[in-house]
């Protein structure tokens, strides 16, 4: 059996048992098989001896929190990670994030939608990996292994990262609006900040990327439409 057949994997971190339940039973429902820990030492230990398609992360924890745990799992991989933070927690979203979250979700929330959005993540995640290696020009994604080569040197982007720039890039010289990057990064047709999200998250790539965000050469800004990858040579 292949990976694409494999049910997709998911870790499960919150202190809340219940809470812990409630998402295991609606990722289950959507074909997923779960394992779930309650603190983020639990968690790095299964990490470390399991493979995960996905991980879907409490900010609060007890000793070490969610965005701790992001950050040790960003050190050695590019896994999807999912954060759950209270509502209003702006502060929490941003840290996030900047740690290498590839979304949120503000509690309360409703099971199915989030198990949709990791489904919709992992989805895409697989369909990647089915696609060819994109020439442009000095830039080559390579969706198979999951690396981007900016002039020979490998860039360290998250999974929203890597899906933003390959939506893009297999759209090249069209313009995408943010509701068609929130469908297909992200996995949802709207989003409370969804708007600010995606800027950030072209902000992001941006400094990855270009070597002026003034003038950037790849990702290009149409003013009240959306964003586009700039027509370069394909290969």
């Amino acid at each position: 059996m292949s990976n694409f057949d494999q049910a997709p994997t998911a870790l499960i971190v919150d202190d809340e048992k219940q809470m812990l339940e409630i998402i295991s039973f609606a990722l289950e429902t959507q074909g997923f098989d779960t394992t779930t820990a309650t603190n983020a030492t639990a968690a790095i230990e299964l990490f470390q001896n399991r493979n995960f398609e996905i991980l879907i992360l409490d900010v609060m924890l007890p000793e070490f929190s969610g965005i701790w745990l992001c950050e040790q799992v960003r050190r050695v991989s590019n896994v999807p990670i999912i954060m759950l933070t209270a509502k209003g927690e702006v502060a929490d979203r941003v840290a996030g994030l900047e740690a290498g979250a590839d979304d949120y979700v503000i509690k309360p929330f409703h099971p199915r939608e989030l198990a949709l959005r990791a489904q919709a993540i992992v989805r895409r995640n697989r369909e990647n990996q089915k696609t060819e290696t994109i020439h442009l020009d000095d830039l080559v994604i390579d969706p198979k292994n999951g690396t981007v080569l900016l002039r020979g040197n490998r860039l360290s982007l998250s999974q929203s990262e890597f899906r933003l720039l390959m939506t893009l890039a297999l759209k090249i010289g069209e313009i995408a609006d943010v509701e068609y990057l929130l469908r297909e990064v992200w996995g949802v047709e709207s989003l409370v900040g969804g708007k600010e999200m995606v800027k950030t998250a072209i902000y992001r790539l941006r400094i990855k990327l270009e070597d002026s965000l003034t003038n950037p050469q790849f990702i290009q800004t149409v003013r009240g439409q959306g964003y586009r990858m700039a027509r370069r040579t394909l290969k």
